[in-house]
């Protein structure tokens, strides 16, 4: 997935068929709106009807939401990145996530569109449900709310510079991973997981190389 050149600019074509193609593309506050009402739902339901004190469904909300952290390091780290051997899997691949390597600044495809979003979502409400039983109503929510600051970070850190100078190493972690090695930097949301897991880039030792990188750039 490693591409000579990274598109400033621009989209990567995934589909000839045009409506397949305008599923792949969202907007942030597409998918906010889209969850906000359930997340909402979910952990009132949580306090009225399933009986939890206030406390209780703000501490498992809390775990799903550092659970989430962990969940999208591994995500990154083995499915995003995993290497392919066949065409067909490299093809996969690209459409998941290679696209947003080569076309790193596309904004409508730093979220996951509401189709397949839905999609993946209700698949892991429904293994979390097996897992902890009547506690997902609390915990996905959290999880959930972390994959919508996730993208949102996602998408700040491509579209903007860091509002504020402690923002900066996570920045600079996921550029240097886009722009130096695909195999480090894999935390976007947070650095936890890379420091954790020791894929976490020296970041007293990396230089900020601008003109390396427009040498990468269309």
């Amino acid at each position: 997935m490693k591409f000579e050149k990274i598109h400033n600019k621009g989209q990567a074509q995934l589909f000839r068929n045009q409506y397949l193609e305008m599923l792949t593309k969202t907007h942030p506050l597409v998918i906010w709106g889209m969850y906000i009402p359930i997340i909402s739902y979910f952990l009132y339901y949580s306090w009225d009807t399933l009986n939890n004190s206030l406390p209780r469904v703000a501490l498992i909300f809390l775990g799903g939401m550092f659970f989430w952290t962990f969940f999208e390091y591994l995500m990154h780290r083995w499915a995003f990145h995993m290497v392919a051997e066949s065409e067909r899997a490299k093809k996969f691949i690209y459409v998941l996530h290679g696209n947003h390597h080569h076309f790193p600044r596309d904004k409508e495809r730093l979220f996951m569109p509401p189709v397949p979003s839905l999609i993946i979502a209700s698949a892991l409400f429904g293994l979390q449900y097996l897992i902890m039983g009547t506690n997902v109503f609390m915990f996905w929510p959290g999880f959930i709310l972390g994959y919508l600051l996730y993208g949102s970070m996602h998408y700040a850190i491509h579209a903007w510079n860091p509002p504020f100078k402690w923002m900066k190493p996570l920045w600079r972690n996921h550029h240097l991973h886009h722009y130096k090695d695909e195999n480090k930097g894999f935390g976007v949301s947070s650095t936890i997981w890379d420091r954790v897991f020791g894929t976490m880039f020296d970041l007293k030792k990396e230089k900020e190389d601008k003109e390396k990188v427009k040498e990468l750039m269309y």
